[in-house]
């Protein structure tokens, strides 16, 4: 199974087009997931939901749909992964309601993260409870230099099946930051070297790009042949899209599922475009 999605489910700018053009805000998670199978859940990074919006986000879904939903940064960068036993079970019991809905957790570790703190991961990971699966993204420098600190870093993931998280933004930075939006996305997303490795049964990639007038699929052909040996392997690898300012993200989606020829909703007509294409026989 291969679960594709963007960075989150909202966006007035998809009215008309992956939504449908009068679509309410509390119909946009069902829309969305009428194509889509899965979606970072980047709002958890920030804030704990509501255990009234955690119900009502997994009643909008189907049962084949994934989320995956991020640690609060209060856990990797206010507490740095130390005296978090209380929050991490409380953490837990919140999430408990949509957890059979939930198809990875991500713990997104600042760049001030170095190898010496690797104890404090492993020590993390123990913690977790089993029957969950789970990711890592790192962004210090000398985890990406195929030394020994991203081997053992590896192997600690291996050890454990938790899945190293690729972000790929080479096509965003291949681009001059000349819109707010790019410098915007620029001055946030990191700019490291890409690893694509399967440590657990699960890897995900998230690719991001400047916007669709720019080249990225030179960036994405490496992808497309990683995904198609991971589907081979028999593993379950998750695929998220950002642009700039996302406005574009479900068709860059829909254009990586066509070079992939992989059978997937994002490939049939959107909602909006549905309605666009009926509305032009009148």
């Amino acid at each position: 199974m291969l679960y594709l999605g963007c960075p989150q489910w909202s966006s007035t700018a998809w009215k008309g087009n992956l939504l449908s053009s009068h679509c309410k805000n509390a119909d946009m998670l069902h829309e969305y997931a009428q194509v889509f199978n899965s979606v970072e859940g980047n709002t958890s990074f920030y804030a704990d939901p509501s255990v009234e919006s955690l119900n009502r986000w997994r009643d909008a879904v189907g049962n084949d749909f994934k989320f995956t939903f991020k640690f609060h940064r209060r856990f990797s960068h206010e507490l740095q992964l130390t005296h978090i036993d209380d929050e991490l079970t409380a953490w837990f019991n919140l999430f408990e309601p949509i957890l059979s809905h939930v198809g990875q957790i991500m713990l997104q570790l600042p760049s001030s993260f170095s190898p010496k703190q690797l104890p404090l991961l492993a020590q993390f990971i123990a913690k977790l409870p089993t029957g969950l699966n789970y990711g890592v993204e790192v962004r210090h420098p000398e985890f990406f230099k195929k030394g020994a600190a991203e081997i053992a870093f590896n192997q600690l993931l291996i050890a454990n099946n938790v899945n190293r998280i690729s972000m790929d933004t080479r096509a965003l930075f291949a681009v001059k930051p000349n819109t707010e939006a790019l410098i915007d996305a620029q001055q946030k997303k990191p700019h490291l070297p890409v690893h694509a490795i399967a440590t657990g049964n699960q890897p995900m990639a998230r690719f991001v790009i400047a916007d669709l007038d720019h080249d990225y699929k030179s960036y994405y052909q490496p992808w497309l042949k990683k995904v198609k040996q991971w589907l081979d392997e028999g593993k379950h690898p998750y695929v998220f899209f950002h642009t700039a300012d996302n406005r574009q993200a479900p068709l860059l989606a829909r254009e990586f599922c066509q070079d992939l020829n992989y059978q997937h909703p994002v490939l049939s007509p959107f909602t909006g475009e549905k309605e666009a294409s009926q509305a032009s026989l009148f």
